[in-house]
C-alpha cells in the first residue's frame, strides 16, 4: 500500500470561469484543504492495517442561469494528487445532471455545463468526483460530492396568482378606508439581490383609490362616494420587483370594486299632487289608485311603507303596501254615494323602514303627497227604505186582503220610477201578489196558519228605463191564528177495566191536544158527552190542568155480558170561538186476578165447548186433514188400477214404411191413414205384377232343380239367378215399388209418375187440361203441342 497518499480535488476559482466567461464574486472564489492521515491499526489476525492518505482540494462551483454564449460554461476542473501527467489516469462524474447537464474532460478533469440552466425549476446540483486508473478502471481515490449552485438573474416578473379580484366597499366611506389587499409572487431568488423586491403602485382607479407601494393594501382616497351616482370600478394594480427602480420587471393584475348600498337617500314622491277617481257603485276592498315613492337604494334600504295622515277621506279610504311593487295601493273602505259627496282629500307619508343612524343628520327620510279622489256617478238600483220586512195577516183572511206595503226608490239623480214584482221561486203556490207600481202585498187566497205558519219571500224593485237595475228585498209574513180547530186526544187510548174491579177506581187519565194556539190561561175542559151522560158504568173527573181522569162507577163487570163499553167524551178548548169536539174512549173488560193482575182480556173460553183448548181443538182438525188425504190417495190409486194399457197387438212395419213414402191417395183417399186405401187393388186376387216393367204375359212359377254338384262357375249361377227373377212377374220388390207408381184409383189425372212412363207408351188424352183454368195453361200447352206433333207426324 502505498505510504501518505493523497488526492487533491483542485478546482479552479469561479474567478478563473469568469475571466473567460464573466465576472464571478470574489467571496465564492476560496480554497479549502481537506486531509486525512491515516494510523496505523492491527487487525484481528494480528496483520498490520495501513489507512491512506487523501485530500480534495475544491472551490465553490457555480454556474450563471440563462446562459446563452457559444461554448459550454466551464465550471471548474478536478485534479488528484496521484495524477502525475502522464495520462494514467481518468475522472469520472457521476450524479445529477452528469452526462446529460455537465460533462467531464477524463484527462484533465475540466467539467462544463452543455445546457443552459433555470435556477427556477432546478436550484443546485449535487454530483460525485472519483478518480481511476484509465486501464484498470480501479479507483484510486475514494469518491467525493460537490455542488453546483445555479446563480440567479432577475428572469422572471411578479405575478398575481388569484387575480382578477373582486372587492365591496360600502359608499360614503371615509377616506383610507382598506378594499382588500393584493400580493403578487416572483419566482426569483429573494435571498440574492433585488430580483424579488417588489413595489406596488396604482395604474388605474386614481384618484378614488390608492395603495400601499410595500404591502398591496388597497384603500379609498376619496370621500362620499355615492353608489346612485357610480357603483362600480375599475383599479389597475401593478408589482414591479428590483425594489422599483429601473430595469426592473413587472406585472398587473385587475381589481373590480362594488360600491355597496347605505340607506342616504330618503323616499320622494315623484308629483305632490295625485288625482284619482272611484264610482259608486264599487264594493269595500276594491282598488282605487296607486302612487309610488321613489327610492334609488337597494334592498331595505329602499323599502317604503305608506300611510294616510290626514283629510276628509281618512274613513273612507285606506292605504297599503304592495310588497312586490313597493306602491302604495288606496282601496275603499266604506262605500261612497256620489249623491252624498262627490270628491275627498287624502295626505300620503312614505317613509323608509330602515334608517341608518349615521346619516340621520342629513335630513327626514320621509316625504308626502295629495290624493284627490272624485266620485263618479254609476246607475245604481233602486233602494228599500228598509233591509227587511215584516207584517201579519190573519188566516182564512178572504182573497185580497192587504198584507203590507214596500217602498223603494231611485237614488240617481234621474229618480226613475219602480216596478215590483214578487220572484216566483220565493212564493211557489202563488200566496201573494204585489202592486206592480205602488208595492202593495195582498193575499190571493186562503191561508192556513197550522199547515204553514210563517211565508218568507222576495220583493224586487226594478227600476222603469235606465239598465233596468233591480234590488230584493226579504219580507217575512207571518200568519195569526184563530181558533178553527177543535181539541182532540192526545193519543188513541186503550183502557181495560177488571171485572172485580171497585167503584171509584181510576182506570184511565186522558188529555188533549189542539192545532191552534193556546194562550196561557187557557184550559181545556173535559166531559161526558149528552148522550152518555146516564150511563151508570163510568164517570170522568176534569183535573183543570188540561187532563181528566176516568172513574169506575159500579162493581161486578162480566166479559160473558158485555166485553167493550164506547164512552163518548166532549173537549171544549174555551177559546174565541169555541171549539169542541166528541172522542169516543174504548173501554174492554179483561178477567184479573185478587190483585186487580189482569189476565186475559179474551172472550174464547166462554165460546168453546167445556173441557176443549184451542191446542185439543187445532190436533183434531190437523187429524181430520190427513185422513182425508189418506182417503184421496186411495180412490185414485183404484181409478189408476182399473184402466187398460193400450197394447199394439200388430205392428205392420210395412204400413210404417209406407206412410213417410205416401204421395196421396187421390180423389178418393179421404183418410189419410187407412191401409185398405194404401194397398193395390189389383193384388186382392192374388196377381201382382211388377211395376217397373210392363209384362206381356203370366209365367208359371218356375220350380228350382237341384244344384248342379258339378257346377263351379259361380258368375253363371249369379246370372242365372238374375234372369229369372228380373222374368217373374211376381217376384219382389213390387210392394216397395208400389209406392210410388200408384198414387190411388180414382183419380182423373191418374198417375204422375215417370216410373212407369220409361217403359210403357201412354195414350191418354190430355184436352181436358185445358178446361182446368188458367192455373194448368202452361201444362195444357205442354202436353197438348206434343199431342198436335204427333198427329201431324
Amino acid at each position: 500500500m502505498r505510504q501518505g497518499l493523497g488526492l487533491q480535488v483542485l478546482l479552479t476559482c469561479l474567478g478563473v470561469a469568469l475571466c473567460s466567461h464573466g465576472s464571478l464574486p470574489s467571496e465564492h472564489a476560496h480554497r479549502r484543504r481537506l486531509s486525512l492521515h491515516g494510523h496505523r491499526e492491527r487487525g484481528k489476525e494480528g496483520q498490520v492495517l495501513h489507512r491512506s492518505k487523501r485530500g480534495w482540494v475544491w472551490n465553490q462551483f457555480f454556474v450563471i442561469e440563462e446562459y446563452t454564449g457559444p461554448d459550454p460554461v466551464l465550471v471548474g476542473r478536478l485534479h488528484s494528487d496521484v495524477d502525475s501527467g502522464d495520462g494514467n489516469i481518468k475522472y469520472i462524474l457521476s450524479g445529477e445532471g452528469a452526462g446529460t447537464i455537465f460533462v467531464i474532460d477524463d484527462k484533465t478533469g475540466n467539467i462544463h455545463a452543455t445546457k443552459t440552466l433555470d435556477r427556477e425549476e432546478q436550484a443546485q446540483y449535487t454530483l460525485t468526483a472519483q478518480a481511476v486508473a484509465r486501464d484498470t478502471n480501479k479507483p484510486l481515490e475514494p469518491p467525493s460530492e460537490f455542488i453546483v449552485k445555479v446563480q440567479d438573474i432577475n428572469d422572471n416578473p411578479p405575478e398575481f396568482l388569484h387575480g382578477p379580484y373582486y372587492a365591496r366597499v360600502p359608499e360614503m366611506s371615509n377616506v383610507g378606508t382598506s378594499v382588500m389587499q393584493v400580493t403578487a409572487t416572483d419566482a426569483d431568488d429573494p435571498t440574492y439581490g433585488n430580483s424579488a423586491r417588489l413595489v406596488y403602485s396604482i395604474l388605474q382607479g386614481q384618484p378614488y383609490f390608492s395603495v400601499e407601494p410595500q404591502t398591496g393594501i388597497i384603500r379609498t382616497a376619496l370621500p362620499n362616494m355615492d353608489r346612485e351616482a357610480r357603483q362600480e370600478y375599475d383599479v389597475v394594480i401593478q408589482a414591479k420587483d428590483m425594489g422599483g427602480h429601473m430595469g426592473g420587471l413587472s406585472g398587473t393584475t385587475e381589481v373590480k370594486i362594488t360600491l355597496t348600498d347605505v340607506n342616504d337617500n330618503p323616499p320622494k314622491f315623484p308629483q305632490s299632487v295625485y288625482a284619482m277617481s272611484v264610482a259608486e257603485d264599487k264594493v269595500v276592498g276594491e282598488e282605487v289608485g296607486r302612487l309610488k315613492a321613489k327610492d334609488p337604494d337597494l334592498g331595505e334600504n329602499g323599502l317604503v311603507t305608506y300611510r294616510l295622515i290626514e283629510g276628509d277621506g281618512m274613513g273612507v279610504f285606506e292605504i297599503t303596501t304592495d310588497s312586490e311593487t313597493r306602491e302604495g295601493v288606496i282601496k275603499l273602505k266604506k262605500l261612497v254615494d256620489f249623491e252624498t259627496k262627490r270628491a275627498y282629500s287624502l295626505k300620503v307619508e312614505a317613509s323608509n323602514v330602515h334608517v341608518d343612524p349615521r346619516f340621520i343628520a342629513w335630513g327626514p327620510y320621509k316625504d308626502t303627497a295629495t290624493v284627490k279622489i272624485m266620485v263618479e256617478d254609476a246607475d245604481e238600483p233602486p233602494a228599500f227604505t228598509a233591509p227587511a220586512y215584516s207584517f201579519e195577516v190573519e188566516e182564512n183572511a178572504p182573497d185580497g186582503t192587504v198584507v203590507g206595503r214596500v217602498h223603494a226608490k231611485d237614488t240617481d239623480v234621474a229618480n226613475s220610477p219602480v216596478r215590483y214584482m214578487i220572484p216566483r221561486y220565493t212564493d211557489i203556490e202563488q200566496f201573494f201578489s204585489i202592486g206592480p207600481e205602488d208595492g202593495v202585498i195582498r193575499t190571493t187566497r186562503l191561508l192556513d196558519r197550522e199547515a204553514l205558519p210563517w211565508h218568507n219571500i222576495s220583493v224586487s224593485a226594478t227600476e222603469i228605463g235606465g239598465h233596468h237595475q233591480d234590488a230584493k228585498v226579504r219580507v217575512n209574513i207571518k200568519v195569526k191564528d184563530m181558533n178553527d180547530n177543535a181539541p182532540e186526544f192526545a193519543t188513541k187510548y186503550e183502557v181495560f177495566v177488571c171485572e172485580n174491579a171497585s167503584p171509584g177506581k181510576l182506570i184511565q187519565t186522558v188529555s188533549a191536544v189542539d192545532k191552534d194556539e193556546m194562550t196561557q190561561r187557557q184550559l181545556f175542559r173535559f166531559s161526558i158527552a149528552l148522550e152518555a151522560a146516564n150511563n151508570q158504568n163510568f164517570s170522568l173527573k176534569d183535573n183543570r190542568d188540561n187532563t181528566a181522569g176516568i172513574y169506575v162507577t159500579r162493581k161486578g163487570f162480566s166479559r160473558m155480558a158485555q166485553d167493550i163499553y164506547l164512552l163518548p167524551i166532549e173537549i171544549d178548548d174555551g177559546g174565541s170561538p169555541p171549539m169542541s169536539s166528541t172522542n169516543t174512549l174504548t173501554i174492554r173488560v179483561c178477567s184479573c186476578d185478587s190483585r186487580e193482575t189482569m189476565l186475559s182480556c179474551n172472550v174464547e173460553p166462554y165460546i168453546l165447548p167445556a173441557g176443549l183448548s184451542t191446542g185439543a181443538l187445532i190436533a183434531i182438525l190437523a187429524c181430520i186433514v190427513i185422513l182425508l188425504a189418506i182417503v184421496v190417495l186411495f180412490v185414485a190409486l183404484r181409478r189408476q188400477k182399473k184402466e187398460p194399457l193400450i197394447v199394439f197387438e200388430e205392428e205392420d212395419i210395412r204400413e210404417n214404411i209406407i206412410t213417410y213414402d205416401d204421395e196421396g191417395g187421390g180423389e178418393e183417399d179421404t183418410e189419410a191413414f187407412d191401409i185398405a186405401t194404401l194397398q193395390n187393388p189389383d193384388g186382392a186376387n192374388g196377381f201382382l205384377p211388377r211395376k217397373d216393367i210392363k209384362p206381356e204375359m203370366q209365367y208359371p212359377l218356375r220350380l228350382e232343380g237341384p244344384a248342379v254338384a258339378s257346377s263351379v262357375d259361380v258368375d253363371d249361377f249369379i246370372k242365372t239367378r238374375i234372369s229369372d227373377a228380373d222374368d217373374d212377374p211376381t217376384a219382389p220388390p213390387y210392394d216397395s215399388i208400389q209406392i210410388y207408381g200408384y198414387e190411388g184409383r180414382g183419380s182423373v189425372a191418374g198417375s204422375l209418375s215417370s216410373l212407369e212412363s220409361v217403359t210403357t207408351d201412354s195414350d191418354l188424352d190430355y184436352d181436358y187440361l185445358q178446361s182446368w183454368g188458367p192455373r194448368f195453361k202452361k201444362l195444357a200447352d205442354l202436353y197438348g203441342t206434343k199431342d198436335s206433333n204427333d198427329d201431324n207426324s
